[in-house]
């Protein structure tokens, strides 16, 4: 069943009007189902801080909606529960950390470096870039979200280096590699970041199908970063 019939279903049958309750419903409405309730709250989240973060910068851009709209594909027939749930979200009065740390909560307690958690990130990444740039109060809203998450400023700089410079980030940062790291241990990194990063594995772990298209544009950011760092310590090797 599609995750956004699953959705709209419990949109219709939970008696919300705030947007921090529908969140926390989640929890006991799918607890026979971890699998889909990891589904579940991955996309609620997201548009709960999407719609949060569309408005950080003081203007939600046309650019941020169509990213959103490029990284979810919602069918027609569902997207005027969706856009219920962005409208709540921007309307309540409960604060971005909130859902944070709601979202966090679903990962389970005293686990830093989640990684359903990094995949909200980055797409929320993907949608402050949109209009052009990363604005100031957009960084802050993403760091604040990270530290609550528990990502650590290591995961969170990888992050951020995938989605700025215009493929002139440092591939090394991309990687997460220090500067004097091995060629053999940088190609074991490499294939550990190919092999955690696939579309199949992202989906495991509570990803929705809908989302790949970030699970995508990571790998690419990291092929790219490696042919980089290959490259470089190769010719390092030869000096």
């Amino acid at each position: 069943m599609s995750i956004w019939r699953r959705i709209s279903d419990f949109i219709t049958t939970t008696a919300a009007d705030a947007f921090s309750s529908i969140i926390e419903a989640v929890r006991t409405a799918f607890e026979g189902d971890p699998e889909t309730r990891r589904r579940v709250a991955f996309s609620i989240a997201m548009i709960a801080l999407s719609a949060k973060m569309a408005k950080a910068d003081g203007i939600v851009s046309q650019a941020e909606i169509n990213a959103f709209h490029q990284i979810f594909h919602v069918p027609a027939q569902y997207r005027q529960q969706v856009e219920r749930l962005y409208n709540l979200a921007k309307q309540d009065v409960a604060g971005y950390e909130a859902y944070a740390a709601q979202l966090a909560s679903l990962c389970g307690s005293g686990q830093p470096n989640c990684q359903m958690l990094e995949d909200v990130l980055d797409g929320l990444f993907y949608i402050a870039k949109a209009d052009g740039a990363l604005h100031d109060q957009e960084l802050i809203f993403l760091g604040t979200v990270a530290e609550i998450f528990q990502l650590d400023e290591a995961k969170f700089d990888s992050v951020l280096a995938r989605h700025v410079g215009s493929g002139r980030a440092d591939p090394f940062l991309v990687l997460g590699l220090p500067r004097n790291v091995t060629f053999d241990e940088a190609r074991k990194r490499y294939r550990s970041l190919v092999r955690d990063n696939h579309p199949d594995v992202l989906v495991a772990r509570g990803v929705p199908e809908e989302f790949i298209a970030i699970a995508n544009q990571r790998l690419a950011a990291i092929n790219a970063a490696w042919e980089q760092v290959e490259k470089d310590l190769k010719a390092y090797e030869r000096v």
